[in-house]
């Protein structure tokens, strides 16, 4: 979560030198994603980008769908907006009160940005949402919607509704066995392709007086704590304890749900997340920039993208 517009570019340089296919943030309320991005894209960075996710009540679908279309145009590349509905206090705190129906306000929600960016004309009145108008055209490279998934339901939703199915802190073995099945299930209803999977992996790289529980705590205490995060990883058969999260990061290890050790071990467990179905792997430095700084980030980042490179023909076998 950057506080300055020029710490984005140093891990658009990543992409830039091919180590990486495109840089992806999550929401922050520190520096707006988009502003970020875009400050990014006008420093010269005309890489391709993703958000995962930004939360629907932060702005209404019409302003979505312009942000989107812009950080398209504005990189000269097809953009991934990931769209999440956020956690019930977060919406009553902005709402007012709580989605009746979370899946009922995403689809609204995505309905409404899919046929603004296809050009139409678009008349709803939702239950959560209402749009009546249109984006004036504008020729952009395209824009991709994506979903945060970490339920069964809402993968079904995704599987309908989405382009890119984004997981985050979900187990490989949960990916193949319960969300794949679940956004199949839902393409087939719609009579559509199954979303591709982006799935949001954790990264610890070995360093010295380096602990990698307290790293990959420091990314994922927040979520760790949340309802919705607990719920799915009891579904995935890891114990979430709220008044130890410290052994839940072992946990988290143990079962190769984040990726930690040495760049070997690191790429094992993105292969592992290939061969349960991962189209997409995004290695989330968020726990080492906490704990160590940028420059460890930087570094990890670094060291994997070109171990990644160097291997490329065998991570792209796994990816089959």
């Amino acid at each position: 979560m950057p506080t300055e517009g020029n710490q984005v570019l140093p891990f658009t340089d990543l992409i830039q030198e091919g180590l990486a296919e495109r840089l992806w943030t999550g929401q922050s309320l520190l520096l707006e994603p988009h502003t970020a991005l875009a400050h990014a894209a006008g420093a010269g960075a005309r890489v391709p980008f993703g958000t995962s996710v930004t939360l629907l009540p932060l702005r209404h679908p019409f302003q979505a769908a312009l942000q989107a279309r812009s950080l398209a145009a504005l990189s000269g590349h097809p953009y991934v907006a990931g769209l999440g509905a956020g956690a019930q206090p977060f919406v009553q705190a902005l709402r007012g009160r709580p989605y009746a129906g979370p899946l009922g306000a995403v689809r609204e929600y995505t309905t409404i940005v899919r046929r603004l960016l296809a050009g139409e004309t678009v008349d709803l009145t939702g239950d959560h949402y209402e749009m009546h108008g249109a984006l004036p055209p504008l020729e952009t490279p395209p824009v991709e919607l994506g979903l945060g998934v970490l339920r069964p339901r809402m993968a079904e939703l995704a599987g309908e509704v989405s382009d890119v199915a984004i997981t985050w802190l979900t187990p490989p073995s949960y990916l193949a066995r319960t969300l794949l099945p679940a956004l199949a299930r839902g393409a087939e209803r719609a009579g559509r392709p199954r979303p591709r999977v982006t799935a949001v992996v954790h990264v610890s790289l070995d360093a010295p007086r380096r602990d990698h529980a307290r790293v990959i705590l420091a990314a994922t205490h927040a979520h760790l704590r949340a309802p919705h995060y607990r719920a799915m990883l009891g579904l995935a058969g890891i114990e979430v304890n709220p008044d130890d999260l410290l052994a839940t990061a072992v946990r988290l290890i143990e079962s190769g749900t984040v990726a930690v050790g040495s760049v070997t071990e690191i790429l094992r467990t993105v292969r592992a997340y290939h061969a349960a179905g991962a189209d997409e792997v995004v290695l989330s430095t968020i726990g080492l920039h906490t704990v160590n700084g940028t420059d460890a980030s930087l570094a990890a980042l670094s060291a994997v993208g070109r171990a990644a490179r160097a291997e490329a023909p065998a991570l792209e076998e796994s990816r089959r």
